[in-house]
């Protein structure tokens, strides 16, 4: 294989990658359009990324479309996770002044919303469990 023909390849496969994550970051930004959309016409008091979220949740459950794009796109933007991050750590250090003056009602908010979080996700998923669990009785 000469050199030409070699990095001809290395650059159809660098290609094909772009292409693969280009498709699933445009689903997945379709379905976060869709969700802003919807959260702004209809009276649901729920951001648009979690009506996407939620919308995309059922599409891949009930249709299950070329998962590869869309799971290369995530895998992609969790690798970055961190990054995302960035803005939250600068507003701390903005607001650090306020932060220490109402550190108390701050802490109890973590607290409990983190807890309330943490038991309807608990509960979410038993219902889903019973749920798949009866269902797959019946249809198996």
């Amino acid at each position: 294989m000469t050199n030409d023909r070699r990095s001809s390849t290395i650059y159809n496969e660098a290609d094909k990658y772009r292409m693969i994550f280009i498709n699933g970051i445009t689903i997945l930004l379709i379905y976060e359009l869709i969700g802003e959309v919807a959260a702004q016409l209809l009276p649901i008091a729920l951001p648009g990324p979690v009506i996407g979220m939620f919308l995309l949740f059922l599409t891949l459950s009930l249709r299950r479309p070329s998962m590869a794009a869309i799971e290369m796109a995530s895998t992609t933007l969790l690798s970055h996770l961190s990054l995302l991050f960035v803005p939250a750590g600068v507003g701390i250090i903005v607001h650090f002044n306020r932060l220490t003056h109402e550190w108390l009602p701050i802490t109890i908010t973590l607290l409990l919303s983190t807890m309330i979080t943490m038991a309807t996700t608990a509960i979410v998923m038993v219902g889903i469990q019973r749920f798949q669990n009866k269902w797959g009785h019946h249809h198996a």
